[in-house]
């Protein structure tokens, strides 16, 4: 199980490096490679957030009707993965579906310590905004994340909530951009901050840190895609 795991892992990480697109979105996944996506989504994903995104349904989910919420997903990680500054990956909502988690490291868009987004933050959300807007038969999660970094003259304990109002201050101004750029408010069905919780990376390097600081956008099947791929009209 153990060389299992690493080979997994070995391929996972050769799709990472050969899907990074210089000046552009990191797409990971994406595209033909639904099965090693879901892959990747899982392992990502184990420690998160990532499966508890999306409301369970009463109904079980058809084969067929899962393909066609797949290739959907598919189309807006490509979409998505364009966009500058982002890095796209394929995860697993709550109801075994498959979903896209787009991130953007918080010193893209915010300055330290603040949670006011950045003028040059505003070009790439905007542009999001557009992707969210084409796929707007998804739901959208946003949250925000920090490092474990204490604030001078706090303790841990206030430190760890000062990062926790942080990350969800910055999750609700990337919130409220996007809706500025006309994303339905419906649309964005829930907006969370984190904290030092769920680190992606290891915190006790400048480098992890750094990846740590970010602001995860998640693009699920909402119930209305999930009723069009029951019935077959899905597009």
């Amino acid at each position: 199980m153990k060389k299992f795991k690493f080979l997994t892992f070995a391929m996972c990480l050769a799709v990472i490096v050969s899907c990074n697109n210089t000046g552009k979105g990191a797409l990971i996944g994406g595209g033909g490679g639904a099965i090693l996506g879901g892959v990747i989504g899982n392992i990502i994903g184990k420690d998160s957030k990532a499966t508890a995104i999306g409301a369970a349904i009463g109904g079980a989910v058809g084969a067929g009707a899962g393909a066609l919420i797949g290739k959907k997903m598919d189309k807006a990680a490509a979409a998505a993965a364009e966009i500058e500054n982002a890095k796209v990956e394929e995860v697993t909502d709550a109801n075994g579906l498959k979903a896209v988690k787009v991130s953007f490291d918080s010193g893209i868009l915010f300055n330290t310590g603040k949670a006011d987004l950045q003028a040059s933050a505003k070009h790439a959300l905007s542009d999001f905004a557009g992707v969210l807007k084409t796929y707007n038969d998804t739901d959208i999660a946003i949250q925000g994340y920090t490092d474990n970094q204490g604030w001078r003259g706090s303790t841990a304990e206030q430190s760890y909530q000062k990062n926790k109002d942080l990350s969800l201050k910055r999750a609700q101004s990337v919130s409220n951009y996007l809706t500025s750029q006309g994303v339905s408010y419906g649309q964005i069905k829930s907006c969370d901050g984190y904290g030092e919780d769920n680190p992606v990376a290891d915190n006790s390097t400048a480098a992890g840190q750094a990846q740590n600081r970010r602001v995860e956008v998640y693009m699920y099947a909402s119930e209305a895609m999930i009723k069009a791929a029951n019935e077959g009209t899905l597009e």
